[in-house]
């Protein structure tokens, strides 16, 4: 269809106003949207130039963040006067020991040398740094092997007093009623510490026995003997857990970061029951129903990695809530597979028992 556009001699004197007007309005609307497309233009300029700003200023704090590490490492006071310098890092005791817990390209050995020293700053980042570390619910050789973990001793007696005493104080705060005093838990570190170099160094031959290790540490404990249970290491204690249930199989991870689980409990002629527990609400409890106490069939990573048989005659475990544990029971139950072989051996093992 063809348009025809009227003469203006055709339109009357109001209509030929009013297309005046209506013409005028469009210069100015495209006058408009011409000066909003220049500032739209001038605003992705400036972003384009504040980003490539803030690239370059991360870049050079990222530059001068790994330089401020490699001083560290090589000279530890010098390292941390660098990095307050640079404002990459505050003057705050706090700050420092954050620093140092995280230990991202820090030497284990200079961080070691850090915490050592004598100087009021230092100890009060040695405090705030073994502050960091949370060791409830964890045994004496868990928390010294996450505490010794996070740096290298430094070889001087009077250091490693301050430091071991700094750890003991902690871990009694963590764990009260566990020790009678910070004394005990200190006296018991070193020997714990002693025991694990005799056992693992090549060079030692003569291995202490459980019975030295006993007699070293008697009446440490404000004048008492410690439980012969606490220093064998088979003390019950809670760790918390993060669990997958597929394939007929329970796995429980350390930390939901993990991508290999610590363990694994494979569902095969196992039961599962709601229990009370004086520390823990909520329970249930994994068993093998045939022989109640007999080791179930599982599998952990040890401390050094390595994949170990379990040890357990159960497994506890205590959910957050009374549904989620009624959940838990119900989808352990629908996972538990039976194999008549282990029903067969165990009757026969019954059977036998039952003549002598």
């Amino acid at each position: 269809m063809d348009l025809c556009h009227p003469d203006a001699a055709e339109l009357s004197s109001g209509e030929a106003e009013e297309l005046q007007r209506i013409r005028w309005h469009r210069e100015q609307l495209l006058e408009d949207i011409q000066k909003l497309k220049e500032e739209i233009a001038d605003v992705f300029a400036q972003i384009d130039c504040f980003e490539s700003a803030e690239e370059s200023r991360m870049a050079q704090k990222e530059k001068e963040l790994c330089m401020g590490r490699k001083k560290f490492n090589m000279d530890p006071a010098k390292g941390i006067q660098y990095l307050t310098e640079h404002k990459l890092l505050t003057p705050d005791v706090q700050d420092i020991a954050q620093f140092l817990y995280k230990g991202e390209g820090l030497s284990k050995t200079a961080i070691g040398t850090y915490l050592g020293e004598r100087d009021p700053t230092n100890l009060q980042v040695l405090q705030a740094f073994v502050d960091c570390h949370e060791f409830a619910n964890l045994n004496l050789v868990q928390a010294l092997r996450q505490f010794l973990w996070s740096f290298r001793l430094p070889g001087e007696a009077q250091k490693i007093d301050r430091m071991m005493e700094a750890f003991a104080a902690r871990y009694c705060l963590c764990n009260p009623g566990v020790f009678r005093s910070t004394d005990t838990c200190y006296v018991l570190s070193f020997s714990v510490i002693m025991l694990n170099t005799g056992l693992h160094n090549p060079s030692v031959r003569d291995r202490p026995p459980f019975e030295r290790f006993v007699s070293m540490n008697r009446g440490i404990n404000d004048g008492s003997d410690l439980p012969e249970e606490q220093l064998r290491g088979r003390v019950k204690t809670w760790k918390r857990r993060w669990f997958i249930l597929t394939d007929n199989c329970l796995y429980y991870f350390e930390f939901t970061t993990d991508k290999e689980p610590r363990g694994i409990i494979p569902l095969e002629n196992l039961s599962v029951e709601k229990v009370e527990d004086p520390k823990k609400p909520f329970c249930l409890e994994l068993y093998n129903p045939s022989c109640r106490g007999q080791k179930i069939k599982a599998c952990k990573t040890d401390g050094e990695g390595k994949v170990v048989e379990g040890r357990h005659g159960s497994y506890r475990i205590s959910a957050s809530s009374a549904e989620e544990r009624d959940q838990w029971i119900e989808a352990i139950r629908a996972s538990i597979t039976r194999v008549p072989f282990y029903d067969l051996v165990s009757a026969r093992k019954k059977k036998i028992a039952s003549r002598k």
